[in-house]
């Protein structure tokens, strides 16, 4: 059996500086596979396969099956584990989830790969998310703006291991009033939020009506998806949204924000939830 990996490895590097050249150690993120089964009785199934920071990885996982449908509460896992089998060499990028039972998903008929840039595919439609009945959410709360101003850098400050390695993405869980509730950091942009909203699963705190989801990069439609299914009203990131992503925000009474950096924001959907600075004078 291997040993675990970790999140950070070491590496040699040669920094060439106006043309001189030093040899020197570098911190690097770590990026392995992670092959998530499900099992229940004695069926098993491989439902994806996605590169990762090692790191968070149950919570990773219970992060995605909830954003795909699979779970919708604590309660529903009975049990998650690293893969144990003697005959397996990288037990530790193997989780096992166990369930009642196997769910009738058309996801479970294949085995299907993500990568830590892309998400998951599949769900290209709006309707899916009906069919499944993610409903449209409520009120929310109310941020202000300069609240909303203040949360790169807060997201930012949290990051660990960027800042030891220059190199990963973040997802932040706030507070309306800009507080910072978790951090989770990754290779891959969604499975940030993955270990994040699986965080707040495992501990029965969804839904997340009262709180704000701030990403490093830009905002896709798996991103809002997964926010969608963990009731977070208000998704806040440095970088565009894309046009399905705004499309998803519209249909499902979300509020999305982008470019947010540098004192400046576009807001793409639910601008009622952002308190803006009285006018100082007529408009």
């Amino acid at each position: 059996m291997r040993d675990r990996p970790g999140s950070t490895v070491r590496a040699k590097v040669h920094v060439v500086d106006d043309g001189q050249e030093r040899v020197r150690r570098d911190t690097l993120a770590t990026e392995e596979p992670l092959e998530l089964r499900l099992l229940a009785g004695g069926d098993r199934r491989t439902l994806a396969v996605t590169m990762r920071t090692p790191g968070h990885d149950f919570e990773l996982a219970a992060g995605f099956l909830h954003g795909e449908g699979v779970v919708a509460s604590p309660e529903d896992i009975r049990r998650i584990s690293y893969c144990t089998d003697v005959d397996v060499e990288q037990q530790y990028n193997i989780v096992n989830v166990t369930l009642d039972e196997l769910p009738d998903l058309p996801g479970l008929d294949r085995h299907f790969a993500t990568t830590s840039a892309c998400g998951v595919c599949g769900k290209e439609s709006l309707e899916a998310l009906k069919i499944r009945g993610c409903p449209v959410l409520g009120s929310g709360p109310s941020v202000d703006a300069e609240t909303v101003y203040g949360l790169p850098d807060a997201l930012r400050k949290a990051q660990g291991l960027f800042e030891s390695t220059g190199g990963l993405h973040a997802a932040g869980l706030f507070g309306a009033d800009g507080s910072l509730v978790c951090v989770r950091e990754d290779v891959g942009r969604h499975n940030a939020v993955d270990k994040l909203i699986g965080w707040a699963l495992m501990s029965g705190r969804l839904p997340l009506s009262d709180h704000v989801l701030m990403v490093s990069g830009r905002t896709s439609y798996e991103i809002m998806q997964k926010a969608l299914a963990a009731g977070i009203p208000v998704v806040c990131a440095v970088s565009a949204p894309s046009s399905l992503a705004v499309s998803l925000a519209e249909e499902f009474g979300m509020t999305l924000v982008g470019f947010l950096r540098n004192r400046r924001f576009n807001i793409y959907a639910g601008a009622e939830r952002v308190k803006l600075p009285a006018l100082a004078g007529p408009r």
